[in-house]
C-alpha cells in the first residue's frame, strides 16, 4: 500500500508517521510502501522490538496486523508493563504516553540494558520537567548511550477508518457532566481533549478555521487548540492548501438523542447489535448438532476500507444490505462454478495456443481473488444473520419507528397520542430489552413536554414489565439485568433534573427528507418484498417481515445540520452566531467582515463531538460530504447507546 500525498487523509497520514517511526524516524519513501519495502532483517529494514502502552497499542491496532509489523521488521510487541526478557543484541521503539511511570520503567529498562539502542516516541509533547527528570533517571544509571533519540509524534488518536477517529477519553460525557468535576479536573480534560485534536492537525499537516459554540467545553478546547497551533512554528509555515480545512467542535449536549436512539443502517447496528469494538465484532452462534445445540463465539476483523462489501453498503439502510449480500454472493458463486466446470471439461481439449485457452488461463488466475471475495461475503452473511436474530428478538424496528416519529415532531400537537403510544411498547414485555425501553422513554423526554409525572408514569410501566416472568415461569431479569434496569432508571432522572433546571434542548428539530434515487418508499418497499422471494439464502425472506419499516426516509441531525450551515454558509445559521477562530490571525475573526468578502468553499470539513460520538452520527454527517468535500468525525471516544446510558446513568 503506497501512501501518496494525493490521497491523504487522516488514516494513510497516521499510518505514514507510524510507518517512519518503525523506520527508526528515518525519511524513505520506500517505508511508505509495501511493495517496495526493503525485505525484514536487511540493512535497510532491519529486526527491532516494539514497546508500547495499552493507549498506544489501541492506535496501532486498527491500523497494522501482526504480519504487516512482522513485515517492518518488528519481531516482537509487547506491552511496556508487562515482564519482558532481555534481548541485548536488537534495538527497541518504544512507543508510549510521556507520563512519570512510562518514563521510570524506559529509564529501568535502560539502566538493565534489556535492549540494544533504545529509540524513544512519545504519543504527544514530553513536556520539559519530566524529559529533564528522565535525563537525570538516565545519567544516574550510566545509560545514557542506550538512548538512540527522542521524538514527540503527536499521533494521540485512534484512527479507525479514513474519515473516523476517537481519542479515546473514557467516560468522557461524565467527567465534565459531573457534579464532582471541579475547575482543575475541567481544565486538564479541556487540555488533553485539545492536544489530541492537536495531534490530529500535525498529522495532516494543514491548518483549519476552527468555529464551535460560544461558552461551554467547545469555546474552552477551542480556545487552547488555536493557541496551540498558533505556537508551533512548523505547522504555521505551510501553505500549501488554498482550500483551508474546517474543524467545527461540538457539545454532545446539544444533541442527546443521536447516541440513544435505535439506529437502521448497517454499521450503526453491527455496534449497537453485537460486541464491536476498533472494527473487530464478536457474536455466538448457535449450531445445531442433532443432539444438544451447541454455541460457538465467532470474531472477526472489519475492514471498513478496504473490504469491498462494507466499504459500499456499511451506510446503507439495513435490508438493502441483506440483499446486496445476497444478490452479490449468488454472482460470485455462479462464476466460480462456472471457471470450475469449464476448467474441468476443456482441459485435455483445448489447444493451448488457442485464445479461448488463453481466456480460460485468465479465468483460472482470477479464481483466488473470486475466492477471497466469496469468503469476505460469507463473513457479511455470518454478520447479517447475528445482526438480524438480534433485530427480530428485540423488535428494534418497532422501537426505530416510534423514536423516529417522536425525534421529528410528529406529536408535537397531540402529547396524549404520544404517551399511550410509547407506554403501549413499553410496558409490553414480549418487546425489546431493559435498553430497548429505557432507550425508547429517553428519546421521549427528549423530544417531548410531557409532564413530569407522564415521565414517571411511562417509566414505572417499564420496571413493572421487566420485573415479571416469561410464559416459562422463570424472572425476566437476573440479578445483572436488574443492575442495568436500576441504573438504566437513573439516567431518566438525570434528564429530568436537566429539564427542570432548562438545561434540556428539545430535539425534535430533525430535518426529513427523501432517502434519495427515483423510488419513492412504496416501490423500494414493493421492490424489495419481490426480491425477498426469489433470494437462495432465506435471510432476506426472514427479514422481509422485521425491517421494512427501516427502509424509505431518513433525517438530518443536528451536527449534520450544523455542518452544511457552516459549509454553505448560510446567513442567519451558526455560520453567524459560532467562534471563528484562525491560527494564522490574532484574535477572534468577525463572521460579519467576512460576508461582505469571498470566501474560499470548504473542501474538507471535520466534525468533533466533546462527550462522545457514535456511529448513527458519523453515518449521518456523510449527507453533506459530496465530490467535492469530504467529511471526517471524531469524537472524545466512540460510545454505542448502552454505554452512553450508562454514562447517563452515573450522573442521576
Amino acid at each position: 500500500m503506497s501512501l501518496s500525498q494525493s490521497s491523504m487523509t487522516l488514516k494513510t497520514a497516521q499510518l505514514k508517521a507510524i510507518y517512519r517511526m518503525l523506520s527508526f524516524n528515518e525519511d524513505a519513501d520506500t517505508f511508505d510502501d509495501d511493495f517496495a519495502l526493503p525485505p525484514a532483517g536487511s540493512s535497510h529494514n532491519q529486526w527491532k522490538i516494539l514497546v508500547y502502552d495499552a493507549a498506544c497499542r489501541s492506535i496501532i491496532s486498527p491500523l497494522l496486523s501482526v504480519s504487516q509489523l512482522r513485515r517492518r521488521g518488528v519481531t516482537l510487541h509487547l506491552l511496556l508493563n508487562s515482564e519482558r526478557e532481555p534481548i541485548p543484541d536488537v534495538p527497541a521503539i518504544y512507543f508510549c504516553t510521556p507520563t512519570k511511570e512510562n518514563l521510570a520503567t524506559i529509564a529501568k529498562d535502560c539502566g538493565n540494558g534489556l535492549y540494544g539502542k533504545s529509540h524513544l516516541n512519545f504519543v504527544t509533547k514530553l513536556e520539559r520537567p519530566l524529559m529533564e527528570e528522565f535525563a537525570k533517571l538516565v545519567v544516574q544509571t550510566g545509560s545514557l548511550d542506550k538512548v538512540a533519540g527522542v521524538h514527540d509524534q503527536y499521533l494521540d488518536f485512534v484512527c479507525l477508518e479514513q474519515q473516523l477517529f476517537s481519542l479515546g477519553k473514557k467516560d468522557s460525557y461524565v467527567v465534565y457532566n459531573g457534579s464532582g468535576a471541579n475547575e482543575q479536573m475541567i481544565e486538564t480534560a479541556m487540555t488533553e481533549i485539545a492536544y489530541g485534536l492537536f495531534s490530529v492537525v500535525a498529522t495532516v499537516g494543514k491548518v483549519p478555521i476552527i468555529r464551535c459554540p460560544k461558552g461551554g467545553a467547545p469555546e474552552m478546547v477551542a480556545r487552547k487548540l488555536n493557541k496551540m497551533i498558533a505556537e508551533h512554528p512548523t505547522l504555521l509555515r505551510n501553505k500549501s492548501s488554498l482550500h483551508r480545512p474546517l474543524l467545527v467542535i461540538l457539545d454532545r449536549n446539544a444533541d442527546l438523542i443521536t447516541p440513544i436512539q435505535h439506529t437502521s443502517t448497517y454499521q450503526a447496528l453491527i455496534n449497537d447489535m453485537l460486541k464491536h469494538n476498533a472494527n473487530r465484532v464478536e457474536f455466538d452462534v448457535t449450531i445445531d448438532s442433532g443432539k444438544r445445540p451447541k454455541t460457538e463465539k465467532k470474531k472477526f476483523d472489519l475492514d471498513p476500507d478496504e473490504d469491498p462489501f462494507y466499504s459500499q453498503h456499511k451506510f446503507n439502510p439495513f435490508p438493502e444490505a441483506i440483499e446486496s449480500n445476497g444478490v452479490e454472493l449468488q454472482e460470485v458463486t455462479a462464476k466460480e462454478q462456472s471457471i470450475r466446470s469449464k476448467a474441468a471439461g476443456q482441459e485435455a481439449a483445448v489447444d493451448p495456443m488457442a485464445s479461448s485457452a488463453t481466456d480460460l488461463a485468465t479465468a483460472v488466475d482470477s479464481l483466488p481473488a473470486l475466492l477471497e471475495r466469496k469468503k469476505q461475503l460469507e463473513v457479511h452473511t455470518s454478520i447479517l444473520q447475528a445482526v438480524m436474530n438480534q433485530v427480530a428478538a428485540r423488535d428494534v424496528p418497532q422501537f426505530f419507528e416510534l423514536e423516529t416519529s417522536l425525534a421529528t415532531g410528529s406529536y408535537k400537537n397531540d402529547l396524549a397520542r404520544a404517551k399511550e403510544d410509547v407506554l403501549q411498547l413499553a410496558a409490553d414485555p414480549s418487546k425489546g430489552n431493559v435498553e430497548d425501553k429505557i432507550r425508547l422513554v429517553v428519546v421521549y423526554v427528549l423530544t417531548t413536554n410531557a409532564k413530569t409525572s407522564d415521565v414517571d408514569e411511562v417509566t414505572a410501566a417499564v420496571q413493572q414489565a421487566m420485573e415479571g416472568k416469561d410464559d416459562n415461569g422463570k424472572a425476566l431479569l437476573d440479578k445483572a439485568g436488574r443492575e442495568k434496569l436500576d441504573k438504566s432508571v437513573k439516567a431518566i432522572g438525570y434528564l429530568k433534573q436537566l429539564r427542570s433546571m432548562h438545561m434540556l434542548p428539545l430535539s425534535s428539530t430533525l430535518q426529513e427528507i427523501d432517502a434519495g434515487g427515483s423510488q419513492s418508499q412504496s416501490d423500494m418497499l414493493s421492490s424489495f418484498m419481490a426480491k425477498a422471494t426469489t433470494q437462495a439464502s432465506g435471510l432476506l425472506a426472514k427479514a422481509t417481515d422485521k425491517v421494512t419499516s427501516m427502509l424509505g426516509k431518513t433525517h438530518k441531525h443536528y451536527a449534520t445540520t450544523v455542518v452544511e450551515n457552516l459549509c454553505e454558509m448560510v446567513p442567519s445559521s451558526e455560520d453567524d452566531d459560532y467562534l471563528y477562530l484562525d491560527p494564522r490571525v490574532r484574535g477572534d475573526v468577525d463572521v460579519g467582515k467576512l460576508r461582505m468578502m469571498n470566501r474560499a468553499p470548504i473542501r474538507e470539513v471535520t466534525a468533533f463531538v466533546i462527550g462522545g460520538g457514535c456511529y448513527a452520527e458519523y453515518q449521518n454527517l456523510q449527507m453533506v460530504a459530496n465530490e467535492r468535500r469530504t467529511v471526517s468525525y471524531g469524537s472524545t471516544e466512540l460510545v454505542d447507546a448502552d454505554q452512553f446510558l450508562s454514562q447517563l446513568g452515573q450522573l442521576g
